[in-house]
This record gives structure tokens, sequence and C-alpha cells, in this order.
């Protein structure tokens, strides 16, 4: 059973930084793409950043220059810096990742976090 934990959201004031965290953890062989969705209140699911397994990332451009992702992949970890926050930011934050639990036999599958809320507001 492979689990993703999100954590580090909270409420911050406009200009402010989080660091959001996501760890996989359970049977897991490697590790492929990581990524970071949010989801705004009565909104559809957006992608906010895309990491690859060698380090190659991609940003949505309303946060592109702002949001950072990275990884560890010895702790199986993606990290969302997010700087200078703004209202239009809140929402909540959700990583995904595909998944290889065994080396040989069964495909890369696609897990979800259960989401981390963060709010932008003075």
């Amino acid at each position: 059973q492979v689990q993703l934990v999100e954590s580090g959201g909270g409420l911050v004031q406009p200009g402010g930084s989080l660091r959001l965290s996501c760890a996989a953890s359970g049977s897991i062989f490697n590790i492929n793409t990581m990524k970071w969705y949010r989801q705004a209140p009565g909104k559809g699911r957006d992608l906010v950043a895309t990491i690859t397994s060698g380090g190659s990332t991609n940003y949505a451009a309303s946060v592109k220059g702002r949001f950072t992702i990275s990884r560890d992949n010895a702790k199986n970890t993606v990290y969302l810096q997010m700087n200078s926050l703004r209202p239009e930011d809140t929402a909540a934050y959700y990583c995904n990742a595909d998944i290889k639990t065994q080396a040989m036999g069964v495909p890369y599958y696609n897990y979800w976090g259960q989401g981390t809320q963060v709010t932008v507001s003075s």
C-alpha cells in the first residue's frame, strides 16, 4: 500500500512564504514524475508544478518565478516552496506521483495525497 501525505499548509499573509512537503511511503520501488495541483473553492483542480525523476521542472504561468518544486529521492519526498504568496493562491494543495511498487511485472500507478490547505489573507 502506497500513501502520499502532505504537510506545511496554513494561514499566511500576502507576500509571505510557505513550504509544502509530500512524503510517499509504503512499498515503493521507484517514483517517476511528481506534481503539485491545487483546487480553490468552487473551481477545478489545476496543475501547479511538475518535476521529473531527473529533476526537470515545469510551472503554471500563474506561479512561475514565485514557486519552486524540488524533490529528495532518498526520502521519496517532493516539496513546493511558495514565495510572494497572493490571495488568489488560496486553495487546497495536492501532491500526485507515478509510483512503481515492484521492479518487474507492474506498471507505474498514479497516486494522490489527501491535500493541505493554504490560505493567503491579511
